[in-house]
């Protein structure tokens, strides 16, 4: 009897600790802070087993059509690249600010295909990682899978030359110039069926509240 009523005190303290944590808002959540240890190796247990978990029944196609790869090479630059880098790139403003810090690109080129395609087509909650999935449909998406698999044999020249040699940054519809933040003519007949039609991106117009100026300074 005692015994269960010790239990009993000890979860509503914990209950009451907890509460209290989260209200005076006593864990700095900065990105500029790093989690404490136990708390990162808790969630990266958790990541990697969820996504393993999710991605188990994926069915991967052949990945080693070079028109393939070639497509995926433009997406990944213009998409990718800025966090994850490249062959002759090792940090950007972007990485830089990032945490957790994002997998560089020889990670990715370690990654499993299935669970690959599942990251970029679903994002990682509270990392930066978006779904693209809610703007390429899933071929091109495993387009990029086939890309970052041939990172642990490319050097930055041949990086360079695939990525010139791409289509460019094309995945059916909304793509937006990383530079001007202006939005590319849709191409009808390649549409992501994820894509609205009246998305603001995929009509060619300008994004609300998004500042287009050329100058990049800070």
């Amino acid at each position: 009897m005692h015994f269960a009523k010790y239990c009993l005190l000890l979860i509503v303290a914990v209950a009451i600790a907890t509460a209290a944590f989260v209200r005076f808002g006593m864990y700095d959540v900065a990105a500029d802070t790093p989690h404490w240890r136990a708390t990162h190796a808790a969630l990266a247990t958790l990541r990697d087993r969820s996504i393993a978990a999710r991605a188990s029944d994926v069915e991967v196609p052949g990945l080693s059509d070079a028109a393939m790869i070639r497509a995926g090479a433009g997406n990944y630059d213009s998409m990718c690249a800025g966090c994850h880098l490249r062959p002759g790139l090792d940090e950007t403003e972007l990485s830089r600010g990032l945490y957790p810090a994002p997998p560089s690109w020889r990670d990715l080129g370690r990654s499993y295909p299935r669970e690959a395609f599942w990251v970029i087509k679903h994002g990682i909650k509270m990392t930066g990682m978006p779904a693209w999935g809610k703007s390429m449909d899933d071929r091109y998406i495993w387009e990029m899978v086939a890309f970052i698999g041939r990172f642990p044999d490319l050097n930055a020249a041949q990086y360079v030359a695939m990525v010139e040699a791409s289509p460019g940054h094309r995945h059916g519809g909304g793509e937006s110039d990383i530079e001007s933040g202006a939005a590319a003519a849709p191409d009808e007949s390649r549409r992501s069926s994820f894509e609205p039609v009246d998305d603001p991106m995929a009509s060619g117009g300008e994004v609300p509240g998004h500042d287009s100026s050329p100058d990049h300074t800070h």
